[in-house]
C-alpha cells in the first residue's frame, strides 16, 4: 500500500488524483504531524508519498527513522507537482522506483540522488534481490558501497556466475577475498571485512519421515545435514517431500518455522531418480527406494547432491544445490525511433550484463545500456552463430539481450534463438516491439485494418516456389498482403514477380504503400496503387503493403475497413492515386 500525506488544498488535489489512477493507494486522513508517523508504522505501507516541501518532511521524518534496511520509502512532492524526491529508503524502501512512479503519473521529474543510480553502479542493499539473494546483516554495506562508487578495487569472489547483470569495471571476479569484497555463496565462511555478502537460495533440503515425527527433529537433522555440508541455512530455497507426506504435522510446521516453501512429489516420479542410496525397505513403505535425496534432485531442477541421506530416529534429509539459471532476453527494438523502444525493451537491455546483435541495432541503443554492458556486434547473414553465442552465454549463468530490428518474433532473432535449443536451463523472455508491418501501416493510414498476413520476399533461406504458392495463396483469400525484404542489390526481381501474382487477383487501382526508413532518418512513404507502383523504389529498409479489394483511400490515407455495417461511413471514399 502507497499511503499519501498532504497539507495543502492543491497537494491534495495532486494526492487525490494518485489515489484514483493507482488501486494501491489510499489518502491518509488528518494533519502531516499526525499522518505520517501512522503511515510510517503501519506494516501495511511499502512507501510514502508526502505533498509537503522537503524541508517540513525532513523535519516530521527524523524521530520515525530507525534501519534503512526496513524502513518504507519515502517520497516528497513539491505543491506545484514539478518534481518527485526521493528522500529515504531509495533501495531497499523501493523510494527510487516510487519516485520515478510518481513522476510518471503526475507529469513531474524524478529527483535521485543515491550515489550508485546517480552513477550507474549496482545498489549493494537490493544486489541479486531479484534472484532471491539475502543479504547477510553483518555485512559493511557503507564501506564496500563507498569503496565501489570511489573507483577502488572491489573483489567479487563467486565460485558461480550470476546472471546479475552489467557490473562496473572495478568490481573485479577473484577467487578470493582481498580488500573490499563482495561474496556470493551458499557455504558458510567468514565474512571479509570490509565485505558484504549475500546468500543465494540455491540449496534444496529433500526430507523423509514417519508419521508423526516432529518439527524439532526434522529441523535439526536438517541442520545437521547443512553443517556437514559446510552450507549455510540462509541459502536454502525449499523443503521437498513425497507428496503422502504433504500434510503431515512436524514436516510443515518445520517449512513454517523457517519461512521454506514446501514442494511434494508423486512417488512414481521420485522411483524414477537414481540416487545414492536407494533403500529397498523405504520402496516398500512409499513406494520409491527414496525419498530425501530424490526429493532433494528433484526439486533442484537439474542441480547435483552435496549431501547424501542422513538419518534421525525418525527422519532422512539430504542437500541437492540447484544450477544457477543464466536469463536470456529476446529484445525488440522498433522500427528505428528510440521513442519506439518499448519500456519492456528498455528494462531488458538495462538488466543485461551482454548485449548482443547487429551492429546497426546495437549502436541504436547504446545509450540506454548501463556501465559495464559488454557488446558483441555480428554482421548480417550470421544470425545462427549469433543465437548461438547468445545461448551458450546464458546457459553459462550470464544475462544476456539479444536485440532485433522491429519486433524480434516477426522475421527476427527470436526463432533462431529458441530453435537452437540448448535453453533449457535458462530463463528466457521474448520482448514484444512495433513491427516494421505495423510501423509503415501507421505511416500509411490503416491498411491492416482487417485480415492480413506478412511474407517475406528473401529466398535466400525460403524457396522462390514456396515464396510464389504463399503469395498465390493470399491473392486468392483476398488478404491484405505486407511485404518483408522485397528488394536488394543482389535480389532485383522478387518484388515486380510477386506484385504480378497479385494483380493476377486484385484490381489495377488497389492501393499500394511503399514505405522506407520508417520512423528513421530518410524515412519515405509512397502511396500508390497496384498498376503504378514501381519496384525500383523499394530496398532492404522498405516494407510495401498491398491492400486487398476492399481497401480504399480516405483524404488520403489507406484504408482497410474492419467489415462492419457503414464501414466507412464518415468520409468519401476514392480509390488510389494515380
Amino acid at each position: 500500500m502507497i499511503a499519501l500525506v498532504a497539507a495543502s488544498e492543491r497537494g491534495r488535489a495532486l494526492a487525490a488524483h494518485l489515489e484514483a489512477v493507482w488501486p494501491d493507494a489510499r489518502l491518509e486522513p488528518g494533519r502531516p504531524s499526525e499522518a505520517l508517523p501512522r503511515a510510517f508504522a503501519d506494516i501495511g505501507v511499502d512507501g510514502i508519498v508526502c505533498f509537503l516541501a522537503v524541508g517540513a518532511t525532513v523535519r516530521l521524518l527524523a524521530p520515525l527513522l530507525a534501519d534503512k534496511l526496513r524502513d518504507p520509502g519515502v517520497v516528497a512532492v513539491d505543491d506545484a507537482g514539478r518534481y518527485a524526491v526521493a528522500l529515504v529508503g531509495g533501495h531497499a524502501g523501493g523510494a527510487n522506483a516510487l519516485a520515478r512512479r510518481v513522476a510518471a503519473a503526475l507529469g513531474a521529474d524524478p529527483v535521485i540522488t543515491t550515489a550508485s543510480d546517480a552513477l550507474g553502479l549496482p545498489a549493494l542493499d537490493t544486489l541479486g534481490a531479484d534472484l532471491g539473494f539475502r543479504l547477510d546483516p553483518a555485512s559493511d554495506l557503507a564501506a564496500v558501497a563507498a569503496a565501489l562508487v570511489g573507483g577502488e578495487a572491489v573483489a567479487l569472489v563467486s565460485e558461480r556466475r550470476w546472471p546479475l547483470g552489467p557490473l562496473p569495471d572495478n568490481l573485479v571476479r577473484a577467487g578470493a577475498a582481498v580488500g573490499p569484497a563482495i561474496v556470493i555463496d551458499d557455504r558458510t565462511m567468514d565474512l571479509p571485512r570490509p565485505g558484504v555478502r549475500y546468500f543465494p537460495p540455491s540449496l534444496v533440503v529433500g526430507v523423509g519421515s514417519s508419521t508423526g515425527v516432529g518439527a524439532e527433529e526434522v529441523l535439526a537433522l536438517v541442520d545437521e545435514a547443512l553443517a556437514a555440508g559446510g552450507l549455510a541455512a540462509q541459502s536454502v530455497g525449499a523443503l521437498a517431500t513425497v507428496d503422502r507426506r504433504a500434510r503431515e504435522p512436524g514436516i510443515l510446521a518445520a517449512a513454517a518455522e523457517r519461512g521454506w516453501p514446501l514442494l511434494t512429489f508423486p512417488a512414481e516420479r521420485l522411483a524414477a531418480v537414481a540416487v545414492p542410496t536407494p533403500s529397498e525397505v523405504v520402496r516398500a513403505a512409499v513406494g520409491t527406494p527414496s525419498v530425501a535425496e530424490a526429493a532433494a534432485l528433484l526439486a533442484s531442477d537439474g542441480g547435483e547432491m552435496v549431501v547424501a541421506k542422513r538419518r534421525s530416529a525418525a527422519a532422512t534429509a539430504a542437500v541437492a544445490r540447484r544450477p544457477v539459471r543464466g536469463r536470456l532476453a529476446l529484445v525488440s527494438l522498433g522500427p528505428g525511433d528510440e521513442a519506439l523502444i518499448p519500456p519492456l525493451a528498455r528494462e531488458a537491455l538495462a538488466r543485461a550484463e551482454v548485449v548482443m546483435g547487429l551492429e546497426r541495432y546495437v549502436d541504436a541503443v547504446r545509450g540506454l545500456l548501463r556501465p559495464g554492458t559488454r557488446v558483441e556486434v555480428t554482421p548480417i547473414g550470421r544470425e545462427r552463430e549469433r543465437a548461438r553465442r547468445a545461448g551458450a552465454e546464458a546457459a553459462a549463468g550470464g544475462s544476456v539481450a539479444l536485440v532485433s530490428g522491429g519486433d524480434v518474433g516477426v522475421f527476427g532473432m527470436a526463432s533462431p534463438a529458441l530453435e537452437e535449443g540448448g535453453l533449457a536451463g535458462v530463463e528466457v523472455t521474448v520482448v514484444p516491439g512495433v513491427t516494421a508491418a505495423t510501423a509503415a501501416a501507421a505511416l500509411a493510414g490503416s491498411p491492416l485494418g482487417h485480415d492480413h498476413c506478412a511474407i517475406s520476399l528473401s529466398d535466400l533461406l525460403t524457396p522462390w516456389e514456396a515464396i510464389r504458392s504463399r503469395l498465390e495463396a493470399a491473392a486468392a483469400a483476398d488478404l491484405v498482403v505486407s511485404l518483408y525484404n522485397p528488394r536488394s542489390r543482389g535480389r532485383d526481381w522478387q518484388l515486380g514477380a510477386a506484385l504480378d501474382i497479385l494483380r493476377e487477383r486484385r484490381p489495377a487501382d488497389t492501393p499500394v504503400a511503399l514505405v522506407t526508413d520508417a520512423y528513421r532518418p530518410g524515412q519515405r512513404v509512397v502511396l500508390s496503387s497496384l498498376a503504378a507502383v514501381d519496384p525500383a523504389e523499394a530496398g532492404m529498409t522498405s516494407i510495401v503493403i498491398v491492400g486487398s479489394s476492399a481497401t480504399r483511400m480516405v483524404e488520403g490515407r489507406m484504408v482497410t475497413p474492419r467489415g462492419y455495417a457503414g464501414r466507412v461511413e464518415d468520409a468519401p471514399l476514392s480509390r488510389a492515386p494515380r
